[in-house]
């Protein structure tokens, strides 16, 4: 939907974004946490996100593994935010509850409606901010600048459980207070300037 605003607007609006500070991870009310160290084999952490997993691309959700879940894990959630987004919250791309503690890794194309899913782990897709089930692909102005996508990690305690198809609020709240560890993996995606230099070769006009 986004990809639609023209580069003008784009760039009248880059100055408003909705802050790092309004990340699900940096609300005070979690309290204080371990590391989980979060990754992808498809990017690194600050790196541009592969145009796959975007809404140029085949629009799939990444892959991610972790390791350091500590011992006392009920289950893990995981929230994927646009910190950069025109709006005044965060764009939420993903909303994954209760992943069971043992599972240490999402597969490509993962996040998706839960009645499309082939699992049956548990694990419960809500609502992203387009009020869908499943994996919001990033679609950022064109023009708008340089986006960061917050992969948000939680190993929380066992406690109250949210309803199904639950939105990001919903599990904001229902993990205060429970959070043993979490982690953060930043993807980036721009439109209509120069793509960063990568590990792969020279820079190239982002689309």
């Amino acid at each position: 939907m986004l990809e639609h605003i023209p580069r003008w607007l784009g760039k009248a609006l880059s100055g408003l974004r909705a802050g790092q500070d309004k990340l699900a991870i940096a609300q005070p009310g979690l309290g204080s946490f371990e590391a989980i160290r979060l990754m992808s084999p498809a990017f690194a952490n600050g790196a541009r996100l592969p145009e796959r997993f975007t809404a140029d691309g085949a629009g799939v959700s990444p892959p991610l593994y972790w390791t350091g879940v500590p011992d006392g894990t009920a289950r893990l959630a995981l929230l994927v935010e646009d910190a950069d987004a025109p709006t005044p919250s965060p764009l939420v791309h993903a909303v994954v509850w209760d992943l069971p503690a043992e599972v240490e890794d999402l597969k490509e194309g993962a996040i998706v409606a839960d009645a499309s899913s082939a699992t049956d782990d548990g694990r419960d897709v809500g609502r992203n901010s387009y009020f869908a089930e499943g994996w919001l692909p990033p679609d950022p102005p064109t023009g708008h600048g340089v986006h960061h996508y917050a992969f948000q990690l939680f190993a929380l305690s066992d406690g109250p459980d949210v309803r199904d198809n639950p939105s990001r609020s919903a599990i904001v709240k229902a993990m205060r207070g429970r959070v043993l560890a979490a982690g953060v993996l930043t993807g980036t995606y721009s439109r209509g300037e120069q793509a960063p230099v990568g590990p792969f070769g020279a820079a190239q006009p982002a689309t």
